[in-house]
């Protein structure tokens, strides 16, 4: 489920450019802080975003200085300054890699050597913030019974991890928590799963895993189910994307919404239109 939520970079104001990658860095960061240097390995997009959306709901002032890291040793480059929500967000991020190279192993792939780099990270975790844990471990053991189910309904396969995003929202928002921003999400989560198993559905089919869309419309491969079924995927999708505008707009953002409209209105359709055509998220607007 990593790497899907970008920007949709041609129309990035350069300012939001810059405050996207100093957040990425700071995101990194919090994960060297709270998990160790081994787990800013698993460094994602998709947790980057949710630190620059959580900011602005929570009215916290993201501070930017400019510094060195492990791979800008040379040239001092903005960073966002860490702090208590970029820690509880660097532990979100190392569970989500260390659950997924557990799945990875259970499912006969290779993932055994990569989870080592995490286990450190989980450990910490686990005594740190013992609640970002229980909430990833419980979705997750639910959305395995799920797939194990078999079932064919896209809504019920995506709604395990929806709700696991909708939960950390609640615990990371606290007080400022709404069922706005509950919904918006759950939304974002349900897009993250569903645009996943729209981009694995050949490769799923080859191994005979389980993926909503192979056991709903049993299309060829995925070239042909958007050919034969490409409306009512397209239905999905725009369902969501009306849930996450309808809700983004009920919700008080304390600084400009530019970068997170950019994301949430435009990003997320043309990752969508991107991965139904064929092509990979990977390398795509890389920082």
């Amino acid at each position: 489920m990593f790497g899907y939520v970008r920007a949709d970079f041609p129309y990035l104001f350069i300012k939001d450019d810059v405050l996207y990658k100093a957040m990425y860095c700071g995101v990194c960061k919090g994960i060297g802080e709270t998990c160790g240097h081994c787990a800013r390995m698993g460094l994602s997009y998709d947790v980057t975003f949710l630190s620059v959306l959580l900011h602005n709901i929570l009215g916290i002032d993201v501070k930017i200085e400019k510094g060195h890291c492990l791979t800008h040793r040379i040239r001092k480059k903005p960073m966002a300054e860490v702090d208590e929500l970029t820690r509880k967000l660097g532990a979100v991020n190392t569970e989500l890699v260390y659950y997924k190279y557990t799945d990875d192993i259970q499912d006969g792939d290779r993932g055994r050597g990569k989870r080592l780099w995490f286990v450190s990270g989980h450990k910490k975790v686990l005594k740190k913030y013992p609640e970002i844990n229980q909430i990833i471990a419980k979705n997750l053991a639910e959305q395995e019974k799920t797939e194990k189910s078999g079932t064919e309904s896209v809504d019920r396969a995506a709604d395990a991890t929806a709700t696991m995003l909708a939960e950390l929202s609640d615990y990371l928002l606290e007080d400022k928590k709404t069922e706005h921003t509950r919904a918006l999400f759950y939304a974002l989560g349900k897009w993250i799963y569903l645009i996943d198993a729209l981009d694995d559905y050949d490769k799923d089919k080859k191994k005979g895993a389980y993926n909503p869309f192979l056991l709903s419309y049993h299309s060829a491969n995925k070239k042909e189910l958007i050919k034969e079924h490409g409306q009512d995927v397209e239905f999905i999708f725009h369902t969501l994307f009306y849930s996450i505008r309808e809700n983004a707009s009920k919700i008080k953002f304390h600084f400009n919404r530019d970068l997170t409209d950019n994301v949430l209105l435009r990003g997320l359709p043309a990752m969508t239109k991107r991965i139904a055509s064929g092509l990979s998220c990977k390398g795509y607007g890389k920082m």
